[in-house]
């Protein structure tokens, strides 16, 4: 039984005064005689709980900025783009000129169905993230599927700085190859300068840390120790160290999703990924990034940073291997396989390759030096060389 239903009958039917009353059950006498005279008036319904609500808002929004707050919403979740509090915050202020809070767009989109609150859901900030201090201090890559209309796979190829978000190159393909990777890399730079360093995940294309050793170094991994770029591998299975990479291509597939047609060709999709890098880039706001600047803007923003020096960084391996029936054993350098002769008298024998950068040397089973030469990287057999008495063609007329 509530209070005010034992206040009222002490008085009413009981008939005791409102002074006594008040003293008793420890309440304001204003209280009492405001609660007589909406007994009088309402009845039984002036014992319901009543809001507390003000009567008056003056710091609530407009019924039309909730209409354009609706409408924003509905337009950019069609075009595939983000379209969070925050988003819409930003579109408000630059395109309608509206300053509203993220809280109270969110509550406005609660309230137009548009969004489920998550209460319990982990806040971004327990996170614990890190970010390049200067553009081109780290660039991140990353490929993911994307299909075409006939169900064909393609990948697609992302480039993009650490510290701005700014997507340096995406490039469509069919498959992505060590090449391909080193391409957009060279393209990226050219257009953009070297950076200092870059952070991918180990797939082979990338790397070949985890490849028992038998490759040596790939085309990517080449590139950066000549150009002094230093490279850096997030853990296995663990793709929120390129978390940024992973996150615009999340985006880039929503906006994909959402266009009509869909490409049906790599060069389509090549124009659609080009189409919406520019807008990434240029004009849409970028929630982690100071005043929610555009990607483009942070980029130019600071001074670029650039490559150091490897000049002591070597590629040591040692590996074991059989010569084939024609005395040849096979070597990979810089993503490049080539052909090393041994000479068919030691054909079938297991052999150990010291490799040291260009410098190989070629042991049998018992630790005897069988070959030892400096690979030609332009060659892809490398010979043992001219025989004792046999002339070589340019001598001979």
């Amino acid at each position: 039984m509530s209070k005010a239903r034992l206040v009222i009958t002490a008085v009413i039917t009981e008939k005791r005064p409102v002074s006594e009353v008040a003293r008793d059950y420890g309440v304001a006498r204003s209280w009492i005689y405001a609660l007589l005279a909406r007994y009088r008036a309402e009845g039984e319904t002036a014992f319901e709980p009543r809001s507390r609500r003000p009567k008056t808002s003056p710091a609530a929004i407009s019924d039309a900025t909730a209409e354009l707050i609706v409408r924003s919403r509905k337009e950019l979740a069609g075009q595939g783009l983000d379209a969070g509090p925050h988003t819409i915050c930003w579109h408000l202020r630059h395109h309608h000129r509206v300053q509203v809070s993220a809280a109270t767009v969110s509550r406005c989109l609660a309230r137009a169905g548009l969004i489920t609150p998550e209460p319990k859901k982990r806040p971004k900030s327990s996170y614990i993230r890190f970010q390049a201090e200067q553009p081109g201090e780290c660039w991140q890559s990353d490929f993911t599927h994307y299909p075409l209309t006939d169900g064909t796979g393609t990948e697609v190829l992302t480039w993009l700085d650490d510290h701005s978000r700014y997507a340096l190159r995406v490039t469509a393909h069919h498959r992505v190859t060590g090449p391909i990777v080193v391409a957009a890399f060279r393209a990226a730079g050219a257009q953009h300068g070297m950076p200092a360093s870059t952070l991918t995940d180990n797939g082979m294309v990338f790397t070949t840390r985890f490849s028992g050793g038998r490759g040596g170094r790939n085309g990517l991994e080449n590139e950066l120790r000549r150009l002094g770029v230093k490279q850096k591998n997030g853990k296995p299975n663990h793709p929120q160290t390129q978390g940024k990479a992973e996150r615009f291509q999340q985006t880039l597939k929503k906006w994909l999703a959402a266009q009509h047609p869909q490409p049906a060709t790599v060069a389509q999709l090549q124009a659609l990924t080009g189409t919406f890098t520019a807008y990434y880039n240029a004009r849409r706001p970028h929630r982690s990034l100071t005043c929610q600047a555009t990607p483009a803007a942070a980029y130019a923003a600071r001074p670029k940073a650039g490559p150091g020096s490897r000049a002591t960084d070597t590629c040591d391996r040692v590996r074991t291997d059989v010569i084939d029936t024609n005395g040849v054993v096979t070597l990979r350098h810089a993503g490049r396989l080539y052909h090393v002769g041994i000479g068919c008298a030691f054909k079938h024998q297991p052999i150990t390759l010291l490799i040291a950068n260009t410098d190989i040397r070629v042991l049998a089973e018992d630790g005897s030096l069988l070959r030892q030469l400096t690979l030609d990287p332009d060659r892809d057999y490398q010979p043992r060389g001219v025989r004792p008495g046999r002339l070589k063609m340019s001598t001979m007329s």
